[in-house]
């Protein structure tokens, strides 16, 4: 009878039950989206965003583990990558900021990478924060600072270990990053993302905010 039972539901249902797992399967090691819930990455990603991540971006992985088969890439400074930290006990959402072998420090909110200190430039001033162009390699992207002070604007030089990253968010004064949960480990890294696929306005009632539909990032 129980026999009977689960063939006949899985006649009626196969269509439904293959494409779920498909679906699945494709989520959790070629594509996703990734709600962000928090302003620690703005001005690049604001609260609200759903981004899209390719899981593709460094490595081929088992399905529904996050464990590693083929490597295809490593992560690059300005990359914005998504992680699973063992450390905050949560997805987190960063750019990366030191490579290994890197040595990176911040002297008042300025980068310094290899000795090297890094270039800014004033985007826009506004009440109580100031949104500047960060430049690290050639590479350009936004980020901001608040005149509130922060113990998280300077730290000493530091060497990223093998296999581990420096991360940062682009809202410097207000992330949690590798200055309160150290380097990340590769192993953590499940993606890449470069786009907004959508966003829902969280201070006005949830509405689409059409204008950052297929943002680049």
């Amino acid at each position: 009878m129980k026999k009977n039972y689960l063939h006949q539901t899985w006649q009626a249902n196969k269509s439904l039950i293959i494409f779920i797992v498909l679906m699945s399967v494709f989520r959790s090691a070629i594509a996703d989206w990734n709600d962000v819930p928090t302003g620690s990455m703005k001005p690049t990603i604001v609260e609200g965003d759903r981004i899209f991540i390719n899981k593709l971006a460094y490595d081929i992985k088992v399905p529904f583990i996050n464990q590693s088969l083929i490597a295809l890439d490593d992560p690059k400074v300005n990359d914005i990558v998504i992680f699973e930290s063992k450390v905050a006990e949560k997805r987190l959402v960063k750019r990366v900021i030191g490579e290994p072998g890197d040595i990176v420090a911040m002297n008042n909110n300025q980068l310094i990478i290899n000795g090297n200190a890094v270039t800014y430039q004033v985007v826009n001033k506004q009440n109580n924060q100031t949104i500047y162009l960060e430049s690290i390699n050639g590479q350009t992207h936004k980020i901001q600072l608040t005149q509130q002070e922060s113990d998280l604007r300077n730290f000493a030089p530091v060497k990223v270990p093998q296999d581990h990253y420096l991360v940062l968010g682009d809202n410097r004064n207000n992330s949690a990053d590798s200055r309160v949960i150290g380097f990340v480990p590769r192993e953590e890294i499940i993606g890449r993302s470069q786009n907004v696929v959508f966003s829902l306005n969280y201070d006005n009632y949830l509405l689409p905010r059409s204008e950052r539909f297929f943002r680049t990032l």
